[in-house]
C-alpha cells in the first residue's frame, strides 16, 4: 500500500514545476499524456472531418437526387400533353385550312366583287355606291376595300348584311353609318372589306420589303 502511495506521489511529482520548461525536458509521465492528448486530438479532429465530408456528400447526393426528380416529373408531365399538344396541333392547322378556303384568289376576285353587288340588288334593295379601292398587302394576305352605300327598308338592310356575312368567302362591314331618307327609307354607308391570297410576285415583294 505504501508503494502504490509512493509511486502515486512520485508520479504527481513529475507535473510540478513544469511551467516555463521545454516539453522536451518534461518527465516520462507528463510527455506521455500530452502525447496521448496529441493523438487523441489527431484522431476526434479526423473524425469529425470524415463526418464532415461524408456529411456534405449525403447532402450533394440528396440535391443531386432532387433535381433528378424534377426533371423526371417534368419529362413525365410534358409526355402526358404531348397528345393533347399534338390533338390541338392538328385542330389549329384544320381550322388555318378553313380560314385560308375563305380567301380567294387574285383570279377570284372579280367573281366575289359580283356576289358582293348582286347581294344588295338581290335584296330589292338600291345600291347607291359599289368602290373598290386601293388593295393594301399585308404580311400574308391582302385586303381590299369597298365603298358601298345601299338605300332601302330596315329589313332590306339587315338582308343585305346578313347575305355578305353568309358569302363563302371573308366580307366585313366597317365604319358603318345609317341615315333616315325620304319616304321611310335608310341609306347605309360602309367600307365592306374582302380579303385575297398573295399572288406569288407579291408575296416576293414582301419578302423583300417592297409595298405595292
Amino acid at each position: 500500500m505504501k508503494n502504490i502511495e509512493l509511486d502515486f506521489g512520485g508520479l504527481t511529482k513529475q507535473f510540478e514545476g513544469l511551467n516555463g520548461r521545454h516539453p522536451g525536458l518534461w518527465p516520462i509521465a507528463p510527455k506521455a499524456l500530452l502525447l496521448t492528448g496529441v493523438v487523441a486530438a489527431i484522431v476526434v479532429g479526423g473524425w469529425f472531418a470524415y463526418w464532415s465530408g461524408l456529411n456534405e456528400e449525403l447532402e450533394s447526393t440528396a440535391a443531386q437526387e432532387q433535381v433528378l426528380k424534377d426533371e423526371y416529373t417534368e419529362k413525365v408531365a410534358k409526355a402526358v400533353n404531348l397528345d393533347d399538344l399534338r390533338r390541338q396541333k392538328v385542330l389549329a392547322e384544320q381550322y388555318v385550312g378553313v380560314l385560308e378556303k375563305q380567301l380567294p384568289s387574285r383570279a377570284e376576285m372579280d367573281a366575289l366583287l359580283s356576289d358582293i353587288n348582286q347581294a344588295g340588288v338581290g335584296r330589292g334593295a338600291q345600291l347607291q355606291l359599289f368602290r373598290p379601292g386601293s388593295v393594301e398587302l399585308k404580311k400574308h394576305y391582302a385586303e381590299l376595300p369597298i365603298a358601298v352605300k345601299v338605300v332601302g327598308g330596315f329589313h332590306d338592310l339587315a338582308s343585305f348584311s346578313s347575305d355578305l356575312a353568309n358569302l363563302p368567302r371573308i366580307v366585313t362591314l366597317n365604319n358603318i353609318t345609317i341615315e333616315h331618307r325620304n319616304g321611310g327609307n335608310l341609306e347605309m354607308s360602309a367600307t365592306a372589306k374582302t380579303f385575297r391570297y398573295l399572288d406569288k410576285d407579291e408575296l416576293a415583294r414582301q419578302s423583300a420589303g417592297g409595298k405595292k
